[in-house]
Protein backbone atom coordinates (compact mmCIF):
# COMPACT_ATOMS: atom_id res chain seq x y z
CA UNK A 1 0.00 0.00 0.00
CA UNK A 2 1.44 3.68 -1.12
CA UNK A 3 2.78 5.62 1.91
CA UNK A 4 3.64 9.07 1.75
CA UNK A 5 7.13 8.94 1.46
CA UNK A 6 6.80 6.98 -1.58
CA UNK A 7 6.84 7.90 -5.35
CA UNK A 8 4.65 5.62 -7.35
CA UNK A 9 5.21 4.85 -10.63
CA UNK A 10 3.54 2.66 -12.96
CA UNK A 11 4.52 0.65 -15.82
CA UNK A 12 1.46 -0.03 -18.51
CA UNK A 13 2.29 -2.67 -21.21
CA UNK A 14 -0.16 -5.18 -22.78
CA UNK A 15 2.93 -7.29 -22.80
CA UNK A 16 3.85 -8.50 -19.98
CA UNK A 17 7.38 -10.16 -20.25
CA UNK A 18 7.81 -5.89 -20.83
CA UNK A 19 6.24 -5.29 -17.74
CA UNK A 20 8.02 -7.91 -15.61
CA UNK A 21 11.84 -6.75 -17.24
CA UNK A 22 10.93 -2.76 -16.61
CA UNK A 23 9.70 -3.99 -12.71
CA UNK A 24 13.16 -5.82 -12.33
CA UNK A 25 14.81 -3.20 -14.08
CA UNK A 26 13.49 -0.24 -12.12
CA UNK A 27 13.02 -1.87 -8.28
CA UNK A 28 16.51 -0.88 -6.98
CA UNK A 29 15.82 2.85 -7.63
CA UNK A 30 14.94 4.24 -3.97
CA UNK A 31 12.14 6.14 -2.85
CA UNK A 32 9.96 4.81 -5.41
CA UNK A 33 6.54 2.11 -5.29
CA UNK A 34 6.21 0.41 -8.69
CA UNK A 35 3.19 -0.92 -9.63
CA UNK A 36 2.57 -2.52 -13.28
CA UNK A 37 -0.29 -3.02 -15.40
CA UNK A 38 -1.01 -5.28 -18.37
CA UNK A 39 -4.33 -3.10 -19.16
CA UNK A 40 -4.57 0.86 -19.10
CA UNK A 41 -8.03 0.89 -18.09
CA UNK A 42 -7.20 -1.00 -14.79
CA UNK A 43 -3.73 1.31 -14.75
CA UNK A 44 -6.45 4.41 -14.84
CA UNK A 45 -8.29 4.01 -12.47
CA UNK A 46 -5.20 3.05 -9.68
CA UNK A 47 -4.02 6.15 -10.71
CA UNK A 48 -7.25 7.97 -10.28
CA UNK A 49 -7.76 6.52 -6.88
CA UNK A 50 -3.92 7.68 -6.10
CA UNK A 51 -3.24 10.84 -8.46
CA UNK A 52 -1.32 12.49 -5.74
CA UNK A 53 0.86 9.91 -5.04
CA UNK A 54 1.90 8.95 -8.62
CA UNK A 55 4.92 10.78 -10.19
CA UNK A 56 5.86 9.03 -13.36
CA UNK A 57 3.84 7.00 -15.79
CA UNK A 58 5.53 4.55 -18.29
CA UNK A 59 3.75 3.67 -21.16
CA UNK A 60 3.17 1.35 -24.18
CA UNK A 61 1.71 3.13 -27.36
CA UNK A 62 -0.12 0.73 -28.57
CA UNK A 63 -2.54 -1.24 -26.04
CA UNK A 64 -5.61 -2.38 -26.66
CA UNK A 65 -9.15 -0.64 -24.99
CA UNK A 66 -7.19 2.50 -24.60
CA UNK A 67 -3.85 3.59 -26.23
CA UNK A 68 -0.67 5.41 -24.75
CA UNK A 69 -1.78 8.79 -26.10
CA UNK A 70 -5.39 8.39 -24.58
CA UNK A 71 -4.34 6.99 -21.59
CA UNK A 72 -1.99 10.14 -21.00
CA UNK A 73 -3.93 12.78 -21.57
CA UNK A 74 -6.79 11.49 -19.01
CA UNK A 75 -3.66 11.29 -16.31
CA UNK A 76 -2.72 14.64 -17.31
CA UNK A 77 -6.31 15.86 -16.55
CA UNK A 78 -6.41 14.42 -13.47
CA UNK A 79 -3.01 15.99 -12.11
CA UNK A 80 -0.79 17.57 -14.84
CA UNK A 81 2.06 16.97 -12.24
CA UNK A 82 2.67 13.42 -13.11
CA UNK A 83 5.13 12.62 -15.86
CA UNK A 84 4.76 10.55 -18.18
CA UNK A 85 7.49 8.66 -20.80
CA UNK A 86 5.99 6.75 -24.12
CA UNK A 87 7.42 4.05 -25.65
CA UNK A 88 6.92 2.27 -28.97
CA UNK A 89 7.91 -0.08 -31.42
CA UNK A 90 6.07 1.68 -34.45
CA UNK A 91 7.54 5.07 -36.14
CA UNK A 92 5.27 8.01 -35.17
CA UNK A 93 4.96 11.29 -36.26
CA UNK A 94 7.57 14.07 -35.76
CA UNK A 95 4.41 16.48 -35.85
CA UNK A 96 1.94 14.72 -33.95
CA UNK A 97 5.51 13.97 -30.97
CA UNK A 98 6.60 17.56 -31.24
CA UNK A 99 2.71 18.60 -30.15
CA UNK A 100 2.02 16.27 -27.58
CA UNK A 101 5.31 17.05 -25.92
CA UNK A 102 4.43 20.91 -26.75
CA UNK A 103 1.28 20.27 -25.11
CA UNK A 104 3.37 18.51 -21.57
CA UNK A 105 1.08 15.54 -23.00
CA UNK A 106 4.03 13.60 -23.00
CA UNK A 107 7.32 14.31 -20.87
CA UNK A 108 9.68 11.89 -22.37
CA UNK A 109 10.03 8.67 -25.08
CA UNK A 110 11.99 5.60 -25.39
CA UNK A 111 12.14 3.62 -28.43
CA UNK A 112 11.81 -0.14 -28.46
CA UNK A 113 14.08 -2.27 -28.23
CA UNK A 114 14.60 -0.18 -25.17
CA UNK A 115 18.16 -1.04 -23.25
CA UNK A 116 17.65 -1.31 -19.63
CA UNK A 117 20.33 1.57 -19.17
CA UNK A 118 18.58 4.05 -21.34
CA UNK A 119 15.47 3.16 -19.13
CA UNK A 120 17.19 3.22 -16.09
CA UNK A 121 18.67 6.89 -16.98
CA UNK A 122 15.36 8.76 -18.21
CA UNK A 123 13.26 7.19 -15.46
CA UNK A 124 15.59 8.88 -12.99
CA UNK A 125 15.32 12.24 -14.83
CA UNK A 126 11.96 12.28 -14.94
CA UNK A 127 11.26 11.65 -11.16
CA UNK A 128 13.85 14.39 -10.99
CA UNK A 129 12.55 16.93 -13.17
CA UNK A 130 9.33 15.81 -11.07
CA UNK A 131 11.03 16.64 -7.84
CA UNK A 132 12.12 20.23 -9.43
CA UNK A 133 9.07 21.14 -11.03
CA UNK A 134 6.20 19.37 -9.83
Amino acid sequence: MPNKSNKLVAIIDDDLDIVELFHDALKSIPGILLFKFTDPIIALDHITINKDAYVLIISDLRMPSLNGIELMKKIKSLNHEIRTLLMTAFEISDIMFKEYIKQEIINGFLQKPIRIDDLCLEVNKQIHAHEIYG
